[in-house]
């Protein structure tokens, strides 16, 4: 069983996962923090811990969901690099791939580029096209 501390490190750690840091929030010295950090996590009890914390986390949130209102959002807002992040996370959860054959499909390449700067915007466009170097 844990101490008061320890357990504060792991739900620390589990959040951050930084030792130090956890350490740090847990309670121990700002000068100690690091090594404790680190023998902590050497320790069976605590390795044991996280890991059944971990297994105990659960969550409501639709995340899939919750990235498409994120990226509607960031878009309908301007926030180009945000709803391209969006993007970008929302393909990686749905297991996009990119194959070969799309790379050398022109008319697709033309169609995301399309895509792109209807997200980036009209005067965005008009900035990274001046910034272009055409030969």
């Amino acid at each position: 069983m844990l101490n008061e501390k320890q357990e504060l490190f792991v739900q620390h750690y589990i959040l951050t996962r930084n030792a130090s840091e956890a350490a740090r929030l847990a309670g121990y010295s700002e000068r100690s923090a690091r090594n404790q950090g680190s023998r902590l996590l050497q320790e069976e009890a605590i390795q044991q811990r996280i890991y059944d914390a971990e297994q105990e986390m659960t969550t409501d949130v639709d995340v899939i969901s919750e990235l498409e209102n994120q990226y509607g959002y960031a878009k309908g807002h301007g926030h180009t690099n945000s709803a391209i992040k969006a993007l970008e996370i929302l393909s990686r959860v749905r297991g996009n791939k990119t194959n070969d054959e799309d790379i050398l499909n022109v008319e697709k390449i033309v169609t995301d580029i399309q895509s792109s700067m209807k997200i980036i915007g009209k005067i965005e466009m008009q900035k990274l096209m001046k910034t272009c170097e055409w030969d």
